[in-house]
């Protein structure tokens, strides 16, 4: 058994109500933070960008569908690769049941990635995944923050979630918001990084139990992560 403090159930309360009083603050702060995000200004997109889906080729005003807002998932999966990054695909696995929901609220929910349509169609029927899913040739992704060129990487520093950096992978992680109104799509907002933790529900899970997200001394913080059809759970 492990050391930490066991105590009785009027101690526990009374620590309990005292965190009660942070978590507060902490959500008054993430709804005025929320506030400040849609209080950004837009971007008007006004080049060309194609799609590669079930339909066919598609533009970026096709991907929202009759919807008036378009989330996109920028989900690691280079031409050579034979799968998905395992990393994207814990957090695409909480996606499927979502998208009904965004949609009535007027929103969209797609993923991205540069592996061409018949690696996507694959991969999602393996994992199960039902969300709308297309390929782009990079110039997309490129453009929003989420695919680097052989030049840039060689350069030794990249602009990666606001800040330059050195990248050694062509494809990362990230989040890209628009709308549409009057006819012309704007871009909203972007995140990357730990920006992303708030998409994960298993995450958030993990982070009310008592262990956490276990992820001290591993080589990475990721390190654990499987596709979910690749744990051994037979114990």
């Amino acid at each position: 058994m492990s050391n930490h403090a066991v105590v009785s159930q009027a101690d526990w309360l009374k620590a309990r109500e005292q965190l009660l009083a942070r978590e507060k603050e902490f959500t008054r702060l993430r709804d005025a933070l929320s506030a400040r995000r849609r209080e950004l200004p837009w971007v008007k997109i006004d080049k060309d960008y194609r799609f590669e889906g079930r339909e066919g080729v598609v533009s970026l005003a096709d991907l929202f569908g009759d919807r008036k807002q378009l989330v996109v998932y920028h989900l690691m999966f280079a031409p050579d690769w034979d799968k998905p990054c395992k990393s994207c695909s814990f957090w695409a696995d909480g996606y499927n049941g979502t998208v009904p929901h965004l949609a009535a609220r007027d929103t969209r929910l797609v993923a991205v990635s540069r592996a061409p349509p018949p690696k996507l169609q694959a991969t999602a029927e393996r994992m199960g995944w039902t969300f709308p899913w297309y390929a782009s040739d990079g110039e997309f992704g490129h453009d929003f923050g989420a695919v680097f060129r052989d030049d840039e990487i060689a350069s030794g520093a990249v602009s990666y979630n606001y800040r330059m950096q050195p990248i050694k992978m062509h494809d990362l992680p990230g989040f890209s918001a628009f709308v549409r109104e009057d006819g012309a799509i704007y871009h909203t907002y972007s995140c990357y990084s730990r920006g992303l933790d708030m998409m994960n529900p298993a995450y958030q899970l993990l982070d009310l139990t008592a262990l956490g997200r276990q992820e001290e001394g591993l080589p990475n913080p990721m390190a654990w992560v499987r596709r979910h059809d690749e744990y051994d759970l037979r114990a």
